[in-house]
């Protein structure tokens, strides 16, 4: 096929808002990837944060007794070899941390239990020893495991990651759709020519291929804006996260690979465009031509 019936084919311009179409989609779709790579990761850098530690509370209204026991406590718990590391909070940083909602309470008039920040062994049973421990020295200590009062939270982001991913799946056939009614419509402004052209020796595949030229051009245009402009967005907001200072925050930063990802995106994108216009078009021309 010469360039100037190229141009016969692409002389209907209305299939050209779907480049447009295709823009928004792969924008969508790659904020939506982001967002699954990104809460994945937060998912994994909370786990990894919270996994084997546990803090020990020890309560008492007279203070001199419950600095007594959380010594106690915390002796046997070094000593135990269900324990990889424990270390007593300060009094001084719970006064900081209740100071806002508690006030002047918080060093006076509130008896504030004794805490004891624990990192378990990495052993089945170490909960259920260390949990034996504190009922023999302590038996009104308490302890309580990082990972389970986070776990409403790590529900949630699995929660988000999944339905982040859902987006993608969808928003891909969703493309896949759009694709197939441009090239029908396509297929129904140029029939005529499309008629001329088998007349004069064109196969069915040839016509398949300018189809496809013409549509992953229109997607080419698409995944250009529509990738271009979430590119920005998303370093934009990987900088914010970074800047916030937080581990959580940090986890979802994407890294390397999630970036990789991101960036073949608009490729994949185009890829999956072409590939459906031609099966389309040929499966089209077999039916009808």
């Amino acid at each position: 096929m010469t360039p100037s019936t190229t141009r016969v084919l692409d002389a209907a311009r209305q299939g050209r808002a779907m480049a447009w179409v295709l823009a928004i989609m792969l924008f969508l779709t790659i904020l939506a990837a982001a967002a699954a790579i990104g809460t994945a990761g937060a998912a994994g850098a909370l786990e990894r944060e919270l996994a084997g530690r546990a803090t020990a509370q020890v309560a008492a209204a007279d203070a001199p007794a419950r600095q007594a026991v959380a010594a106690r406590v915390l002796a046997a718990l070094r000593q135990s070899s269900a324990v990889r590391h424990a270390e007593a909070v300060p009094q001084a940083a719970l006064e900081r941390l209740l100071g806002p909602w508690l006030g002047d309470a918080a060093n006076d008039d509130l008896p504030i239990p004794a805490l004891i920040d624990i990192d378990l062994a990495d052993r089945p049973d170490a909960v259920e020893r260390v949990r034996t421990l504190l009922t023999r020295v302590a038996p009104g200590a308490t302890l309580e495991r990082h990972d389970d009062a986070m776990a409403p939270v790590g529900r949630l982001l699995t929660s988000v990651t999944a339905l982040a991913v859902a987006l993608v799946a969808l928003m891909a056939t969703a493309t896949a759709a759009v694709v197939v009614l441009a090239a029908r419509a396509g297929l129904d402004a140029h029939r005529t020519t499309i008629e001329v052209m088998h007349g004069l020796g064109a196969t069915d595949v040839q016509v398949a291929r300018l189809f496809q030229r013409r549509i992953a051009r229109d997607a080419a245009l698409g995944a250009l804006v529509g990738g271009v402009a979430a590119w920005i967005v998303v370093a934009v907001l990987g900088w914010q996260v970074a800047a916030a200072g937080s581990q959580l925050l940090g986890g979802a930063a994407l890294g390397q690979g999630g970036w990789i990802t991101i960036v073949a995106l608009p490729f994949a994108f185009v890829a999956l465009a072409a590939t459906v216009a031609r099966r389309t078009v040929t499966a089209s021309l077999a039916r009808t031509l």
